[in-house]
């Protein structure tokens, strides 16, 4: 086993504790940034690229104009739609430094394992009471491979239950490297056809579906989490298949439908940048039962939800 390094860092946008849908017991979910997915539906856009970004709510903005004279690149004008020129901005995040409102806001930042560890701590008694721990989630923590296994190696030292949200974009060596730290594997698998998962996450799913057979066989508990997106894959065809993939995967038996919901589409709003499904609605669990009894009739245990 590699040595603790304490110093290492990593990018973290969030850190969210009482979390009972990602994991055993009540956990803790460290999100680091970075993913090399476009998902349309992405609830986390904040998540996509790897360095920090910028917030600005508009509704919170009380127009003082502190924060003008202090971009260094003149990025921040009325005359700007949406107030910040993206093309300029080079998120240094010395705007926020001065706003008073917090209509401007950094979201994402470098951490030390130290940090993120002191942060884990505070939760450890509900880690012991609950049977919980911790989850690494993202954007996709694989990108950070270094520092996700920090943290796990980390968790593990502590006596605390690992657990991992991912996509499996990413290289063998990675997989081979980090999973084995992973108590619980949570593998996100939006579509089997190629042709729909590039389309709507903007790359191919073979390393995908490649790794997804490697990081189960890794795992001791490995669980196939599938997002419902209406007219992505919210059909028998597309579930059935994941499904079917799914019974190949060692030692899984168990499929969480994940309904869609547009609960991030004001974090869109924030980052100046489009929703791409504006106006679709959120799926009703009911809307989700007949992709159920297909996972089901698979031979598979089928959760709706986390």
């Amino acid at each position: 086993m590699s040595e603790l390094d304490f110093t290492a860092e990593g990018t973290v946008f969030d850190i969210q504790r009482y979390s009972i849908h990602d994991g055993p017991g009540l956990r803790t979910i460290v999100f680091l940034k970075g993913c090399p997915l476009r998902c349309r539906w992405c609830s986390n856009p904040e998540s996509q690229a790897p360095e920090p970004e910028l917030f600005f709510r508009a509704s919170a903005c009380i127009g003082c104009g502190q924060c003008v004279p202090v971009c260094p690149v003149q990025a921040l004008s009325k005359a700007n739609p949406g107030f910040v020129d993206r093309t300029k901005c080079i998120k240094c995040g010395e705007c926020t430094k001065v706003c008073p409102t917090e209509a401007l806001k950094r979201t994402g930042r470098r951490m030390s394992l130290a940090e993120v560890m002191q942060e884990l701590r505070k939760d450890a008694i509900h880690y012991r009471r609950s049977g919980g721990g911790v989850t690494l989630s993202g954007g996709e923590p694989l990108m950070q491979s270094a520092f996700a296994k920090q943290i796990l190696m980390a968790c593990h030292e502590q006596g605390w239950n690992t657990a991992m949200e991912t996509t499996g974009c990413t290289t063998r060596e990675v997989i081979r490297e980090v999973i084995p730290h992973v108590d619980h594997l949570l593998m996100d698998i939006k579509a089997i056809n190629p042709t729909v998962h590039a389309a709507n996450t903007g790359v191919d799913n073979r390393i995908i579906l490649e790794n997804a057979l490697i990081a189960a066989a890794l795992s001791p508990n490995p669980v196939v989490r599938i997002p419902v997106v209406p007219g992505v894959n919210d059909n028998v065809t597309e579930i059935g298949a994941i499904a079917d993939f799914a019974k190949l995967m060692p030692k899984v038996n168990t499929v969480h439908l994940l309904p869609y919901h547009s609960f991030g589409e004001n974090k869109y709003t924030l980052l100046g940048r489009r929703y791409p499904l504006e106006g679709v609605k959120d799926m009703r669990p009911e809307a989700v039962a007949p992709l159920q009894a297909v996972v089901e009739a698979a031979g598979l245990k089928c959760v709706i939800g986390g």
